[in-house]
């Protein structure tokens, strides 16, 4: 890159100046990671719209560090936004008006430029996949108060014990993570709970038969249909943004509320056997391509040193064979590979998603027997509920 277009992409892109931040501290922003050396404050040619920073403090040594705390940032072109090191707390903190216009004056004069890292812009589609429908809307919608995210707040997440053994390995690394962290900091950012929609796991409804509630619990259709209606305004593009905040929130920002409600987004959407085909051919094409991106980003293996603390939570340990993800995948691929019509991008989209899934953690799909794909690890809460209707006749049904 010449020096003029250089010059051109520092003046356009906004920045980041973060003040007095020790060295060995872990900084990120979207898929790029630095580690704090004596001269690094902060990072320039950062292109316009959503961004998510994410950072955590470490010892002395560099070997160990605290839990991650996040926020989403949305940036104008040229714009400075400027954070001070908490010593006692170990966080960024927010300055004043006066002294974030003073440095960011100082900023855009070059005076910190030589302390500023640039921006990868080689890595900025991949950050895209992972967020184009991330908007400004979005982020004001399901952030916490006070837009900090980190895991510190969420111990009540999981109350009465983590549900499968994917959550019970995630819940150790979090209370880990949690721990170390409590002894010295006497003061966090104020986190809070975020405002995810509330996603119902079964169907009630009065006055219909066993065999429609069934149905209706077999197919989440009609669950779709009443939460995109009632929740997002009929907007899909808002669901999926949904969708990508809380895998951003929880693969980077290490958020164990964030993971259920990806969770229950997908468990959602994959339960779905009349949408694909009929209403929401578009919907789905989208969905399979944001978690197709998303899982090829998460299960990369070939990242080492300090950013595997954060892409660490994505592996195996809870991506298991017997997880939800793998049970429903099977379902929905078995269901659109034997459908009769199929939308042709739908029908691309998810055979590359099977095929990533295939090669990056050896799953496979197909059915040993014709009921094989329809059981759930027994702790599943997304597991169909058995109830018995007539003791007399032995009858169940699944809600």
């Amino acid at each position: 890159m010449d020096s003029e277009k250089a010059l051109e992409l520092v003046k356009h892109g906004a920045s980041l100046l973060f003040l007095d931040v020790p060295q060995h501290t872990f900084i990120g922003i979207d898929t790029q990671m630095f580690t704090v050396g004596p001269a690094f404050k902060g990072i320039k040619m950062i292109p316009p719209g959503i961004h998510f920073v994410f950072y955590s403090s470490s010892t002395r040594d560099g070997k160990e560090f605290s839990p991650t705390i996040g926020f989403f940032i949305d940036v104008a072109p040229s714009q400075v936004i400027v954070r001070k090191w908490n010593q006692q707390d170990e966080w960024l903190a927010r300055v004043s008006e006066e002294e974030e216009e003073r440095y960011s004056q100082a900023v855009k004069s070059l005076e910190f430029d030589k302390h500023l890292g640039p921006y990868n812009l080689s890595q900025y589609g991949t950050w895209k996949h992972l967020s184009n429908y991330v908007t400004k809307d979005v982020v004001e919608k399901f952030e916490p108060v006070g837009g900090e995210i980190t895991v510190i707040y969420e111990s009540a997440i999981l109350e009465g014990g983590p549900k499968t053994e994917m959550e019970r390995a995630l819940d150790a690394q979090m209370k880990k993570s949690k721990s170390e962290a409590s002894a010295s900091s006497t003061e966090q950012p104020k986190g809070n709970r975020f405002y995810y929609t509330s996603i119902p796991r079964i169907v009630k409804h009065k006055g219909i038969s066993g065999q429609e509630l069934t149905s209706l619990n077999l197919d989440k259709t009609q669950l779709l249909e009443s939460v995109l209606a009632k929740e997002y305004k009929a907007s899909e593009d808002l669901l999926l943004g949904e969708l990508q905040f809380s895998f951003v929130a929880f693969l980077m920002g290490q958020s164990l509320e964030s993971f259920m409600q990806w969770k229950s987004l997908v468990s959602l959407l994959l339960g779905c056997i009349e949408a694909p085909f009929q209403t929401r051919s578009e919907l789905f094409t989208k969905f399979i391509k944001v978690i197709y991106h998303q899982l090829k980003y998460g299960l990369q293996k070939e990242s080492s040193g300090p950013e595997m603390g954060v892409l660490a939570l994505l592996d195996d340990s809870w991506l298991a064979s017997d997880s939800f993800l793998h049970l429903l995948c099977k379902d929905f691929f078995a269901l659109l590979e034997e459908a009769s019509v199929v939308d042709g991008d739908l029908l691309s989209w998810t055979r590359k998603f099977k095929e990533l899934l295939e090669s990056r953690l050896g799953w496979e799909f197909q059915k040993k027997s014709d009921v094989d794909g329809i059981y759930f690890d027994e702790d599943d809460e997304y597991a169909p509920v058995v109830e018995m209707l007539d003791e007399s006749r032995g009858d169940y049904m699944a809600t």
